[in-house]
């Protein structure tokens, strides 16, 4: 899976990064190296939280629409 991460120099040294798709997922690091490692596991963790599906009646309907 590849996912865009977009990386900051932290004013305090190092470096943090977001991940715009998944909203809340960011980690930071000293070294960029550390950063990837860290974003990864982040990324990772983000990904591994179960979410329940949402209860649905027979009246319900399931729509797709497009923004």
């Amino acid at each position: 899976m590849k996912v865009k991460v977009v990386v900051h120099e932290a004013e305090e040294g190092g470096y943090w990064a977001e991940v715009p798709a998944i909203p809340g997922c960011a980690s930071q690091g000293d070294t960029l190296e550390e950063l990837m490692n860290n974003i990864k596991e982040a990324v990772e963790g983000c990904l591994s939280v179960e979410v329940e599906e949402p209860k649905r009646s027979d009246k319900d309907r399931v729509l797709e629409i497009v923004v």
